[in-house]
């Protein structure tokens, strides 16, 4: 972590949670961490210091869904696929992902250990990483990958069940299920992901399909609750959603099919919903061009024409959501697009409050990631204007971002530093 002080003055600021901007005021970084937050002068002696001029300083955003090890949208290709490759996409997705302005992550699914030590470590350039491990899928579920038609060999030598990927486990009971999650949160996991409903990827489980029994959801929420995280599950038919938040969950993803009784009852248990559109439509507009095979392609079909009014559904019961995009492969660039679609729903300030303050809380971290104030962590946008009354200006891919700061650290500045800082500054290497 870097020991230099940032002054960052001038600033109007959005704190992730009031709906309007600040006067103009100072912040000091030190430390990784926001030091004092002022409308007058702040007499610091920063190594370096930044006159916004004006522009609006807000937290570093957030995604919180997202999954580094997909590199293709040919989920049976993956398993073919060198883990070194992978790896490679991985570098490239993160580093890609810091320039857009999000300067935290959450994989639900794939990410692991090896991942986070090696960002921790400095040998990655990227945002802060959560990761919720292998996700846990039944068999012939969402995270059975395996084609309807295909034997394994061992499969007529033994009936263990055992089968896993890179990105999932299949468990399939109560027992197995305890003993998976322990495994993943063991390896570091911040959370656990099971899959709730049938999926598009998949190529064998219909959408509406609900998966899981209730005793082992059960079971996933138990070994979490008492390791103080969560589980989260994908689900997009409201009776998984439904199920799953009865049964403990307390985060659902995407939730596309949800209905009104169900979001009412959502509200009610405190749960959360990370809806997820730009993976809708870029799979609607590009699946086919990138690999997504066909039985795929007829499943987004299928959700693509409904997605829009669960939105508006859960807009209205007040379900609490945050912001997650579920990029795979090349697509991963359209990871912005998610703003231009929500504001077809959400106000500037709801979808600013989704991607800051409400995935802060999700991740638990509510006073440390996605606001401003005294001593919460230093990850901070500079805006080339005012993104609450024109949320594009978070569209265009980082263009207009001239300073982005991660841990403390500026990893872009395009203003000029006072104070015998240089203009341009470099990843560390340590």
């Amino acid at each position: 972590m870097t020991t230099e002080t940032i002054l960052v003055k001038n600033a109007y600021i959005f704190d992730g949670h009031n709906p309007e901007l600040s006067d103009r005021s100072s912040i000091l970084l030190a430390d990784g961490e926001i030091k004092d937050i002022s409308t007058g002068d702040i007499a610091s002696g920063s190594d370096h210091v930044i006159d916004a001029e004006g522009r609006t300083v807000i937290p570093g955003l957030i995604d919180n869904h997202i999954h580094v090890y997909i590199p293709t949208l040919d989920t049976t290709a993956l398993s073919r696929m060198p883990d070194t490759y992978i790896a490679q996409y991985a570098n490239v997705f993160l580093n890609s992902t810091l320039d857009r302005g999000f300067t935290t992550l959450r994989d639900i699914g794939g990410g692991d250990v090896g991942i986070s030590r090696a960002i921790d470590h400095g040998m990655v350039r990227a945002p802060r990483f959560y990761y919720a491990g292998k996700i846990m899928s039944q068999t012939g579920g969402h995270g059975d990958m395996r084609p309807g038609w295909e034997i394994n060999p061992w499969e007529q030598l033994c009936s263990c069940g055992s089968y896993s990927t890179n990105l999932t486990r299949v468990v399939d009971d109560p027992f197995e299920m305890r003993r998976a999650v322990r495994e993943e949160l063991r390896k570091g996991s911040h959370c656990i992901k099971i899959m709730g409903s049938g999926g598009v990827a998949s190529p064998n489980d219909p959408l509406h399909h609900t998966q899981f029994s209730e005793d082992e959801i059960r079971a996933a929420v138990d070994e979490c609750t008492r390791q103080e995280t969560y589980v989260s599950a994908h689900c997009h038919p409201a009776a998984a959603i439904r199920r799953c938040v009865e049964f403990g969950v307390r985060c659902i993803e995407h939730a596309t099919l949800i209905d009104d009784e169900t979001a009412q009852y959502v509200v009610e248990q405190g749960a959360y919903v990370v809806p997820t559109f730009a993976v809708i439509h870029a799979l609607h507009e590009e699946g086919a061009k990138y690999g997504l095979p066909p039985v795929s392609q007829e499943k987004i079909r299928l959700i693509y024409g409904q997605a829009m009014n669960g939105l508006d559904i859960m807009r209205n019961a007040g379900v609490k959501m945050g912001l997650g995009t579920d990029l795979l492969g090349a697509q991963h660039v359209r990871q912005c697009t998610e703003f231009a679609i929500r504001k077809e729903v959400f106000t500037p300030f709801e979808i600013l409050h989704q991607a800051t303050a409400v995935n802060a809380e999700i991740l638990m971290e509510p006073d440390r990631l996605g606001c401003i104030r005294e001593g919460a962590f230093a990850d901070l946008l500079v805006v080339d204007g005012n993104p609450l009354e024109d949320i594009s200006l978070l569209e265009r891919d980082g263009a207009a971002l001239p300073v982005i700061i991660r841990k403390g650290e500026m990893v872009k500045c395009e203003l000029d530093v006072s104070e015998g800082a240089v203009k341009s500054f470099s990843w560390p290497s340590d």
